[in-house]
């Protein structure tokens, strides 16, 4: 399949042509999954000297990876849950693993000269009280780890006048968060991983895994052998029915683009080129392209089924912030599936030894994957450390979530729609 009908897709810097997976490949490592998870796993062990071949079934970044609302976001969900059940003394460690995603997509934009539109600067905006202690919160937070980079807390004048909306109660704002085009930056880094060695094959689903001390990847046309194996479809990833059955469901999420607006509304609503996100649990989240098209983001329904229209879904969101937006036109509209755990920590893990998965980022993907990239390596090196803290937690299997997805995400929705309207 190719790529959906986004402004992503349609502005991405190289429309990829890798072969289709025919005959017989070797490698140390093979990787099932060409988006952020695969391709930062793949890079990552090329850069250490490891033989890599990449299988996907569509294109490189076709799912979520090339499909979100492209902000760089510290964390990964579910860590403070993490802390809650090992104790104090990995705090650090945690602090560490929170920020190490958005440096390694920093240093490859510079390293690898990746063409991919990166902006620092993130907006967390408090829509009632609660949302202002909490970011009060992560003010004190960052103060206690004598943070090295730029934060702001906004009062709801400096948010006005900085967002073009009274939307607002306030804002925290930091400056190592960003946004980015996240199509050109996974296609970015697959090819710097081609240049270091690694094969990408497309258009090649996998239809088993032939377990044993090297594992054996099938398509229709042709196999991979391996050492190991790295599982990383996240919310289209179907393969160990067993293992993987129910941990993770797919949930829908949509955005908007704009038409390029005028360098008056660009200066009225969003002069600090900053990416946006509201504190509510079902969020909804903007920022400015490139080209200065506002792209408005958010879970437009609750039912697990796309909208007939997402254009008329969003919109009504988008001009609750912005109504000075009514008469601007709609240029794109698109959604996809993004991998959901009922707890919020990525499930990650093994199977038969040799063979590693990690999925489900409930919506946090792009520093997340990229961390979990450099895990999945170290692991396969047999430096267990990061990915032992994953590993071990405990996930509750949500039974019938591939039959009744749609139901579960439905009651799901509905329970924190409800918890926002408190």
């Amino acid at each position: 399949m190719e790529h959906t009908g986004s402004y992503y897709a349609a502005t991405r810097n190289f429309a990829t042509d890798y072969p289709r997976l025919e005959g017989t490949q070797r490698a140390d490592v093979c990787v099932v999954g060409a988006g952020f998870t695969g391709i930062a796993t793949a890079l990552t062990l090329a850069e250490r000297g490891y033989s890599v071949a990449v299988v996907e079934a569509n294109r490189v970044g076709w799912g979520a990876s090339g499909r979100n609302g492209g902000q760089l976001i510290n964390g990964i969900s579910g860590l403070a849950k993490i802390e809650k059940r090992l104790g104090p003394e990995y705090a650090d460690l945690l602090w560490d693993i929170r920020w190490r995603g958005n440096e390694i997509v920093i240093d490859r934009v510079a390293r690898y000269a990746i063409d991919c539109d990166l902006k620092h600067g993130f907006v967390e905006v408090a829509l009632k009280k609660r949302h202002l202690d909490y970011i009060q919160e992560y003010a004190e937070e960052r103060a206690a780890h004598n943070f090295p980079h730029r934060y702001e807390l906004w009062d709801a004048e400096q948010t006005g006048a900085n967002l073009g909306t009274s939307r607002y109660m306030g804002a925290f704002a930091c400056y190592r968060d960003g946004h980015l085009h996240p199509l050109n930056l996974c296609i970015g880094e697959a090819r710097a991983a081609e240049n270091l060695g690694v094969r990408i094959f497309e258009q090649s689903p996998v239809v088993a895994i032939d377990h044993g001390a090297n594992p054996r990847v099938r398509t229709e046309t042709g196999h991979v052998d391996a050492d190991a194996v790295v599982l990383a479809g996240n919310a289209y990833l179907s393969l160990q029915q067993k293992e993987l059955t129910n941990l993770v469901f797919p949930a829908g999420s949509y955005i908007i683009a704009t038409e390029p607006l005028s360098a008056e509304i660009v200066e009225e609503i969003n002069p600090l080129d900053v990416a946006v996100c509201d504190l509510n649990e079902i969020v909804d989240y903007y920022r400015l392209s490139a080209d200065k098209r506002l792209l408005y983001g958010g879970r437009c329904n609750y039912s697990g089924r796309d909208p007939a229209s997402i254009a008329k879904a969003i919109v009504p969101r988008m001009l609750k912030v912005y109504p000075q937006l009514k008469d601007v036109r709609i240029d794109y509209e698109w959604g996809g599936k993004i991998g959901i755990v009922l707890n919020r920590i990525p499930a990650v893990g093994r199977i038969q030894g040799n063979v590693y998965y990690c999925q489900g980022y409930s919506g946090h993907g792009v520093n997340a994957t990229h961390v979990m990239g450099e895990i999945m390596a170290d692991a396969i090196a047999g430096t267990l450390e990061r990915f032992d803290v994953f590993a071990s937690t405990p996930h509750f299997r949500i039974p019938g979530s591939q039959t009744f997805g749609n139901q579960i995400i439905a009651l799901g929705m509905l329970y924190y729609r409800l918890k926002d309207m408190l």
